[in-house]
């Protein structure tokens, strides 16, 4: 994944697992100053995991010169990510002209645990 250098994203430390039309795996570590007071993955990260990992997907399934923009995102939260890292698989539930909807998993890697489960919608933009 590459990201401007000092954007939020390059200080997060997300890295590429996997990197294909039908599938998209990223990972994040749980660090100290990532987790909430439980020394969990803090929630909100863990959707920006699940956000970035299914926009990357959705956004390989378009058309030239449109983009995607998240337009739903629903978030089962199963299991805290306590060891980690967090990865998340993003896969391809339907890639239309107008909406992609993208399934994504979070596990606690080295729990192999099931810490998320995610659908998330992209409308589909034309150039501009």
């Amino acid at each position: 994944m590459q990201v401007t250098p000092g954007h939020l994203f390059a200080q997060m430390d997300f890295r590429d697992v996997e990197d294909s039309d039908e599938r998209m795996i990223i990972e994040l570590d749980n660090r100290p100053d990532l987790v909430n007071r439980r020394g969990a993955l803090q929630g909100g990260l863990v959707a920006t995991l699940i956000d970035i990992a299914a926009g990357r997907l959705a956004d390989r399934h378009v058309g030239p010169g449109q983009d995607v923009t998240t337009a739903d995102m629903t978030i089962h939260y199963l299991s805290p990510v306590l060891d980690g890292p967090a990865r998340a698989e993003a896969t391809v539930v339907r890639a239309g002209r107008k909406l992609s909807v993208i399934a994504v998993d979070v596990t606690d890697v080295s729990r192999g645990r099931l810490a998320a489960r995610a659908t998330v919608s992209f409308a589909v933009l034309d150039p501009r």
